[in-house]
């Protein structure tokens, strides 16, 4: 049974699980991975979201602001041993509908061509491929996406 915690950026599980995403993520992007590091710090991150299988902590993600109708999705990320269960498709529902609770009209991210079983989450999800934003326009490694959120 998957048990979700909302929580911010000061949780000692999410804290974990985001290093191993870092660990992971510095393996796949090789000398990329200092540009795109720089972009994920997570102090001050008031939403995130903590998946638990048998009382571990498995799977987690964040929003934050991106602008005044936008949520931005960040640190998504599923233990290797719990990858396949549909963790992460829980955990990015359960951000998609605080976002909305919050009055927020719509979620981007942004996630490497390396992720490739990212991109199938994110279109799976019904996120839809949009130019590049911000620090990431132009950097031939990045994909961003879009969804509209369904209001609640």
């Amino acid at each position: 049974m998957i048990q979700l915690v909302r929580t911010d950026s000061n949780d000692p599980d999410f804290i974990e699980l985001v290093r191993q995403l870092d660990a992971e993520l510095a393996e796949r992007d090789g000398e990329e991975h200092a540009y795109y590091a720089q972009f994920n710090t997570i102090d001050q991150i008031r939403h995130v979201v903590v998946a638990y299988e048998q009382g571990a902590p498995a799977s987690c993600g964040a929003i934050k602001q991106f602008t005044p109708d936008t949520m931005e999705v960040k640190r998504m990320y599923t233990r290797p041993g719990s990858r396949g269960k549909g963790m992460a498709t829980v955990v990015l529902g359960e951000l998609e509908q605080w976002a909305a609770r919050l009055g927020y009209t719509k979620c981007v991210l942004e996630t490497g061509i390396r992720q490739p079983e990212a991109i199938c989450l994110y279109e799976k999800s019904g996120y839809k491929p949009i130019p590049n934003y911000g620090q990431y326009a132009g950097v031939a490694n990045s994909r961003c996406f879009q969804k509209i959120l369904e209001q609640v």
